[in-house]
């Protein structure tokens, strides 16, 4: 693993903007852009040094923009097989934390040798 690689962290928009019964079923796209914007401006809170954060988007919040600070991806089928993928590419080069509290998806990911953390990780409230 190189040492000055950035840890790279995947965040599930559907499972983290899901994770808060605020409305969010009346406007995923603008849930996925509020959340977008709070990674943008928070980043991983409690995390010292470079990160790049990648928002995994699906369904209703595809073509939801990237922001200085946050890639954002709209997987073109399952968003869970995207995030498997990107793990998958960032390969054992860099270390990598998925966001999400879907068990399956971590299950999958850590099997790859990512870490995970739940959505309060980026989402305290």
């Amino acid at each position: 693993m190189e040492d000055n690689a950035p840890l790279l962290v995947v965040v599930d928009a559907a499972n983290v903007v899901g994770s808060v019964p605020d409305g969010w079923w009346r406007d995923r796209r603008g849930a996925a852009e509020r959340l977008r914007d709070r990674l943008a401006a928070d980043g991983l809170p409690g995390r010292d040094g470079p990160v790049e954060i990648v928002l995994v988007v699906e369904g209703a919040a595809r073509g939801v923009e990237s922001v200085p600070g946050v890639r954002v991806e709209s997987a073109p089928g399952s968003g869970d097989d995207h995030m498997v993928g990107l793990v998958a590419r960032a390969g054992e080069d860099r270390p990598v934390l998925v966001v999400t509290a879907d068990r399956e998806l971590r299950r999958r990911v850590t099997e790859l040798g990512a870490q995970v953390a739940g959505p309060r990780t980026v989402r305290p409230d």
